[in-house]
């Protein structure tokens, strides 16, 4: 029987992968709360008054803007065309570094992991997808580059000499003018609007909302929520992003605080006559199925008979997020240990938890003599446990596959056991980088067939490693080229 696969957040994509294909059906979103949860013109707004580049009058703009935006009254145009005049003479240049710092330290996190799932859906369905937004396309360019869309509708702002003069392009793209340049754009590709989808937040989005086929209200304002009721729209209310409450305060500290206590929770089974691997088991396993169910973190896996199929081994797994311990411990359960530099064991919390769950401590500093410093990782296999280890050694800060160290691989040849796999997709859904709360989110996760070490010699080590990473880089769906970190 043919095995079907479970994508995240299937409830939001399962409509748009089941209906009409092709590039002359077209998906349009917008970008500030639409596609991110926060006002990136906010964001950059704070970066320049960080840096002391803005002055009384910017600052009285910015907030006319800001408050025209949120509020609705007024004249909206009026008030970008107020504000984007204080750009005069300040070098393109500056807001182009200034967008890319801004998207890598700040919206990158907001980015709605639903609507991310649905660019993909469209993407896959081979339809033209484009952001229509009043930003300018410095906001919006990185966030789009990461997302793989080429397509921006948006303020274009008036350049000479690399400068700008302070004046717009044309019109701010707000309201009707969003409209007017979707028809501009359709022109010549052949796209069926009354085919084609638009995703917005805004009531003031209703002239192009009412021109498509399948308008669809994210998180809608007050206005557009009425509309979307009368008409019969699609509204997802998304609470993945965005401003965080007490209870997600909670949840986090309850997932992570509930760690040392149920390690510890293993120590009265042994007074019973449990081994300490059992009563080691005990606590992986109780620690993981409740701090998922508190963080409400759902795991999509995909190949789960290859965690089972050959043990012991050395398992690996690309290092996205502070959830990967979690999600590590919630695949494989029992008779496994960590590896970890021996300066972990100095950390208030997570040392105690880590000697509890028997993690290998190892001296990373001892390359006089690697092999003994694998020699506790090598006595776990040797004894029956699996070992699980990140290869690139330190979490990802952008999302990007760094380059693997070879210990993994040494700890297999020496203790004669495969390697396995474990590609994680998106664990920053669940805990983006930078972030301090959990939010729930749908992980998927592939575990990859078991490469077994039978016959490595030393030269083959790293060989295998390369080849190993160009595995992840595949199911990843991304090449070396392709902001890898090499």
């Amino acid at each position: 029987m043919r095995r079907i696969r479970v994508e995240p957040y299937q409830r939001y994509t399962s409509s748009i992968l089941s209906g009409r294909g092709g590039k002359t059906t077209a998906a349009f979103f917008d970008f500030d709360g639409t596609i991110i949860a926060t006002h990136s013109v906010k964001d950059m707004f704070m970066e320049l008054l960080k840096a002391g580049e803005v002055g009384g009058q910017e600052f009285l703009d910015m907030g006319t803007m800001m408050s025209k935006y949120i509020f609705k009254v007024g004249s909206m145009e009026d008030a970008m065309a107020s504000s984007f005049s204080n750009l005069e003479g300040m070098p393109e240049s500056r807001l182009i570094e200034l967008g890319e710092k801004v998207a890598r330290e700040r919206l990158a996190a907001e980015v709605f992991p639903e609507v991310r799932a649905m660019v993909q859906a469209h993407q896959a369905k081979g339809h033209t997808v484009a952001i229509v937004s009043s930003a300018t396309r410095y906001q919006i360019a990185p966030i789009a580059g990461e997302l793989g869309i080429s397509h921006l509708l948006c303020t274009e702002l008036q350049v000479r000499r690399g400068r700008f003069t302070g004046a717009v392009s044309g019109k701010a793209c707000y309201g009707r003018q969003k409209a007017l340049a979707v028809r501009a754009f359709c022109q010549g590709r052949r796209i069926q609007l009354r085919q084609s989808y638009f995703y917005s937040n805004g009531a003031e989005d209703r002239p192009l909302l009412d021109v498509v086929g399948h308008p669809v209200a994210i998180n809608p304002d007050r206005t557009l929520a009425k509309t979307a009721r009368q008409r019969k729209w699609p509204v997802h209310q998304l609470q993945s992003r965005g401003s965080t409450g007490v209870t997600d305060v909670a949840r986090t500290l309850a997932t992570f605080g509930s760690a040392l206590p149920l390690f510890a929770a293993g120590l009265p089974l042994r007074a019973l006559g449990a081994s300490p691997r059992e009563a080691t088991n005990f606590s992986i396993s109780a620690w993981a199925s409740l701090a998922s169910m508190v963080s409400r973190l759902k795991l999509l896996v995909h190949g789960e008979e290859n965690l089972w199929s050959q043990r012991p081994a050395v398992f690996l797994f690309n290092h996205q997020s502070a959830m990967d311990m979690l999600i590590c411990a919630r695949l494989m359960r029992e008779d496994v240990v960590g590896i970890a530099k021996k300066e972990v064991q100095r950390q208030p919390l997570v040392g105690p938890v880590l000697r509890f769950a028997g993690t290998v401590f190892i001296d990373r500093e001892n390359v006089r003599d690697p092999q003994q410093a694998l020699k506790p990782a090598v006595d776990a296999l040797a004894a029956g446990r699996s070992v699980v280890i990140a290869p690139e050694g330190t979490r990802s800060r952008d999302g990007s596959l760094g380059k693997f160290k070879r210990g993994a691989f040494h700890m297999a040849r020496q203790a004669g056991v495969p390697v396995v796999p474990i590609v994680i997709h998106n664990a920053t859904d669940a805990l983006p980088n930078r972030a301090m709360v959990i939010r729930p989110a749908e992980v998927k996760v592939t575990v990859l067939k078991p490469i077994s070490s039978d016959g490595w010699r030393l030269r083959d080590v790293a060989i295998q490693s390369r080849r190993v990473r160009d595995l992840y880089l595949k199911t990843l769906g991304r090449s070396p080229g392709q902001s890898d970190r090499e």
